[in-house]
């Protein structure tokens, strides 16, 4: 058997992995099967808790076939919208917006750390965007109750305090006319997390039935093609509910559920995830809380928590406590959130899928050396020393398998002529040959399949982490987690147009099917002419197919060459037999 065919079949089951994997894992590896969405999450008094529809409900959380953000008013831009009203202005060192004092929503968030594009006077992320614009995004706290009117989104709530910072909480408060007093206390941290504790105080005659809730209302999709949902990244609804991380739910699926929602009996924290930011809802540690995830309207989305009912007698007063998350998916503060604020499984708000075990690994090294170099290029390319120091040993034992095989390749052709009529019995004596020369043919694949959960790790890395977003390496390489901008086909830019994908050859592409025909170059010429052809081809091949990848997935696979190369001369140097002449 010789080894190129085994290098071949290798090659071709890794294509089939990274290709592949999404209908391989529905096939084999089903996941749980969702929610009953018809079932009824009831609260104490059996009336519906995740979709309060009681006296007062707000506009916000709306009756079943009603618009939540797509309120009917005109679209008009976020600055308009943003310059009438009243508000309370956010302000911490990553985020920047404000409050609407009508209906208490959360509705104007900015990431100050993160801009749109690489240009430097790029605006910054915008996350939450008030309704009645483009993208209207919000949170909304509020009760749900019966026989007593409560707060809606109409509601204009009186403030104390001027801003919301680390070091200033503000109180919102509102009452009614019948004796009831509801206030949200808002506290934020200096990063992306909003605590608010809703309290309602009955200072009326009778005792009153109330139930708060915390939701997020979306108006549409994203329609970056780079930010929508995908077989390696979700984009979409998303949380930890009913005890597991839910991402097999997206925009469609809640759409085609019965009354277009899907309802949880639990919920860790539940909100809307995009490819790099997540807005959330959060309840209280060890709280039990009902939730669901509707499409009120046609392209508008919901998240929802709400509480049982609870009674209030008259002279108390109940408070609960919710979070909002709004903010960067950065690992170290979705970790911090996890474990500091009992936030359950947060950090799985990155879809890091079936390899997390390997990728957060992947992840943390990359992430130390890049603190220690000062440049994500740079890390990548020390990440792929390291990774090629730890495979030497294996590597090693595949030239040694090699040059064996290359030595009993007079032998190997003799027993393929002698019995070529007989099949079974050629294999059962190469077999037998192998065994004899103490030779493993499948040697020379194992570095290659060790390097395929390795490729796809780092895959996901620069994929999924915003640490990688926007990171600069050298000259014109000013996004690793964006494909080489530079495309041969239209002169480098000078040409007004952009190549499809899978003709965007940049020049980090063409490097890589050099510095691959190189590598394939040095290896002992096969004896099949039909592999032969097909190791003439492979490099160019993968030139295409890896054009469109991140350039910091390229610059590793470079990398991984060159030191390929130079890891194959030495080892020619230590077996001679590698580079002699295969037998005629």
């Amino acid at each position: 058997m010789d080894d190129k065919r085994n290098m071949i079949a290798a090659i071709l089951l890794s294509v089939a992995i990274l290709i592949g994997w999404n209908f391989v894992s529905e096939k084999f590896f089903p996941t749980p099967d969702k929610p009953d969405v018809t079932k009824t999450v009831a609260g104490a008094n059996g009336a519906p808790a995740a979709t309060p529809a009681t006296q007062g409900q707000p506009s916000a959380l709306p009756a079943p076939g009603a618009p939540a953000a797509a309120a009917p008013q005109a679209i008009r831009p976020v600055d308009a919208v943003l310059a009438e009203g009243q508000r309370i202005p956010i302000e911490t060192p990553a985020i920047k917006g404000s409050i609407n004092l009508v209906g208490a929503r959360v509705d104007d968030i900015t990431l100050s750390k993160y801009r749109q594009t690489i240009k430097k006077d790029s605006p910054a992320v915008r996350l939450f965007a008030p309704g009645g614009t483009p993208a209207a995004y919000f949170a909304s706290l509020g009760w749900s109750a019966q026989g007593i009117a409560v707060p809606n989104a109409n509601t204009v709530w009186t403030a104390s305090g001027t801003k919301l910072t680390p070091t200033t909480p503000v109180t919102l408060s509102w009452a009614n006319t019948t004796g009831q007093t509801f206030r949200i206390e808002y506290s934020i941290d200096a990063d992306y997390l909003i605590t608010a504790k809703q309290t309602i105080a009955n200072t009326g005659a009778a005792p009153v039935s109330a139930s708060s809730f915390a939701l997020i209302d979306r108006l549409g999709k994203p329609t970056d093609p780079h930010e929508q949902d995908s077989w390696t990244i979700h984009v979409g609804p998303t949380g930890y509910l009913d005890g597991k991380s839910v991402f097999d739910t997206d925009y469609d699926d809640v759409e085609e559920a019965p009354n277009r929602t899907v309802r949880y009996n639990s919920a860790g924290w539940l909100g809307f995830t995009d490819k790099y930011w997540l807005a959330a809802i959060v309840p209280a540690k060890g709280e039990r809380v009902t939730a669901a995830i509707s499409s009120p309207a046609a392209n508008n989305y919901q998240t929802l928590f709400a509480r049982d009912f609870t009674q209030v007698a008259p002279g108390k007063q109940v408070s609960t406590t919710s979070r909002i998350f709004a903010g960067a998916k950065e690992v170290s503060i979705l970790s911090q959130y996890q474990d500091d604020q009992g936030i359950t499984r947060l950090s799985n708000a990155i879809d890091w899928g079936w390899f997390e075990f390997f990728e957060v690994p992947i992840f943390k090294l990359l992430d130390w050396l890049f603190r220690q170099v000062g440049n994500f290029g740079v890390a990548i390319m020390a990440l792929t020393l390291i990774i090629r120091l730890l495979m030497f040993p294996i590597a090693n034992r595949q030239f040694s398998s090699m040059a064996q095989m290359r030595l009993v390749q007079p032998k190997m052709k003799a027993l393929q002529e002698r019995y070529k009529d007989d099949k079974p019995k050629m294999q059962q004596e190469l077999m037998k040959l192998y065994k004899d020369e103490k030779i493993n043919p499948l040697a020379g694949c194992l570095p290659i399949v060790i390097q395929i959960p390795i490729f796809y790790a780092l895959y996901k890395v620069l994929m999924l982490t915003i640490e990688m977003r926007h990171q600069p390496f050298i000259l014109w390489i000013k996004d690793l987690s964006a494909p080489d901008p530079l495309h041969i086909l239209n002169l480098f830019g000078l040409l007004p147009f952009t190549p499809p994908s899978i003709l965007s050859i940049g020049v980090l592409a063409v490097i890589l099917g050099i510095t691959m025909w190189l590598q394939f170059r040095l290896n002992p010429q096969a004896t099949d002419p039909v592999q032969q052809q097909v190791f003439k081809i492979m490099p160019w091949l993968f030139m295409f197919i890896m054009a469109p990848f991140a350039a910091g997935l390229l610059l590793y696979w470079i990398t991984n060459n060159i030191l390929s190369i130079g890891q194959q001369q030495w080892m020619y140097r230590k077996f001679p037999a590698l580079k002699a002449a295969p037998a005629k």
